[in-house]
């Protein structure tokens, strides 16, 4: 048995350390925050129970099918046919199926067949070898011509990667094309599916799982340093608290790597330092109409400074319309210092500007979250840039999401990888 400590509970710090306890270690998770769960945690918004950060279940994600019957809640995945709308120039069409492509006013016939191949082809594909060293940009060029790139595409890049958005791996939007594509009942309807009472029931079952074998998690403990001697890890401070370790699993976000593991070789914390993240302030509204029939709307749009909204309570029924809005860009975007009530004004108006019949009465509550580091910039090539997950330092190991490369965030890779890791403690 060995010391086990796990820095970070967000949903692959969780199963870390869960799989972990299962094969006899004694475990510890730290937690910076004064509640588990990462970005799957939960907060009151206004007596509702929600995810400040959206999550959702796709057909493929077998790692989370398989944690959920091992912790007794195979039973609690619901199904739902959800549907995309494009919000381009004023209106707002329906998108995501072959029927709303043909129908699309804002492409060419010829342009339509072109965009219906690619991701026909798309989710056909099973190697994203062969896009690693590919843009994002030349591919949907190759495919579908630069005039769907820039009308359809490049709003949606601009808006979420700025200076980067040109500089995107092919790769990495493959997959996420691939995961939903591929997530349906028909060739004409979607379906996604999320966990009933939301990402807390997992994340609360990970928490007394790992309680029930002897482990512990501790909140409101951050962690400040990894310890070593002689090349070999031998525990964390964390919150002013020495806990002691024969391995250590990390899974902070790679900007704070280098503070926290200064024992790690110089070219090594390099490699960390050169991964590039960019933040999110992510408005959640709880309102008494319905803004928009669909789960997912993109907007092209020069009056919005936002890629799209997510209508989550057209997946999860919670009783009112729940809406994320989120605004990703790098914090060294001046916008990302505006306050609070900046970004709830805003977003509110776009709401507004997609359904004029919602008017201020409708607004129940509203919330705004923050992450510094909330998506990784992977660019072509990326995978070469990683670091290994098992460092130079004996019995450390270190990921967050950008390891789950060329897939995106989520909690189904997250499950995967922590569960990897801790099969990895010798």
């Amino acid at each position: 048995m060995s010391r086990v400590v796990v820095i970070g509970a967000g949903a692959m710090g969780l199963a870390a350390g869960y799989h972990a306890a299962k094969r006899g270690h004694a475990v510890t998770v730290l937690e910076a925050a004064p509640e588990p769960g990462g970005m799957a945690a939960h907060f009151d918004f206004a007596g509702l129970s929600i995810e400040r950060f959206y999550h959702f279940i796709c057909k493929s994600d077998r790692a989370t099918f398989e944690l959920l019957s091992e912790l007794g809640l195979k039973d609690r995945t619901r199904w739902t046919p959800t549907t995309m709308g494009y919000y381009v120039d004023g209106a707002l069409y329906p998108w995501g199926e072959p029927l709303s492509l043909l129908k699309f006013p804002k492409l060419t016939l010829f342009e339509k067949l072109r965009y219906g191949a690619m991701m026909f082809a798309a989710s056909k594909r099973n190697d994203w070898r062969s896009l690693e060293h590919v843009s994002a940009k030349a591919w949907i060029t190759r495919w579908c011509g630069r005039a769907v790139y820039d009308r359809l595409w490049a709003p949606l890049f601009e808006l979420k990667f700025y200076e980067y958005a040109e500089n995107i791996s092919a790769a990495w939007i493959w997959t996420r094309i691939k995961r939903v594509g591929t997530s349906r009942r028909s060739l004409i309807q979607e379906e996604l599916g999320y966990i009933e009472g939301g990402s807390e029931t997992l994340v609360h079952a990970l928490v007394k799982a790992i309680e029930g074998m002897g482990g512990a998690v501790v909140l409101n403990a951050p962690a400040e340093r990894i310890e070593t001697r002689d090349g070999r890890v031998t525990g964390v401070m964390a919150g002013g608290a020495h806990h002691p370790a024969d391995a250590v699993i990390a899974t902070v976000p790679t900007p704070y790597v280098s503070a926290l593991a200064p024992d790690l070789p110089e070219n090594d914390r390099a490699r960390y330092d050169a991964i590039r993240n960019i933040g999110v302030v992510c408005v959640v509204f709880r309102l008494k109409r319905s803004v928009t029939p669909h789960f997912w709307v993109n907007i092209s749009d020069s009056r919005f400074q936002i890629p799209g909204i997510v209508e989550f309570s057209n997946l999860r029924p919670v009783g009112d319309t729940i809406v994320y809005v989120p605004y990703y860009m790098p914090t060294t975007q001046p916008k990302f210092a505006a306050g609070d009530a900046e970004f709830r004004r805003e977003s509110f108006d776009y709401l507004k500007r997609i359904n004029p019949e919602l008017g201020d009465d409708d607004l129940i509550a509203c919330h705004v979250a923050r992450l510094k580091h909330a998506q990784p910039v992977c660019p072509p090539g990326f995978l070469s840039m990683l670091p290994p997950v098992e460092t130079a330092i004996d019995g450390l190991q270190i990921a967050d999401t950008c390891f789950y490369y060329p897939e995106d965030r989520g909690i189904s890779e997250s499950v995967r990888f922590g569960k990897m890791m801790a099969e990895r403690i010798a």
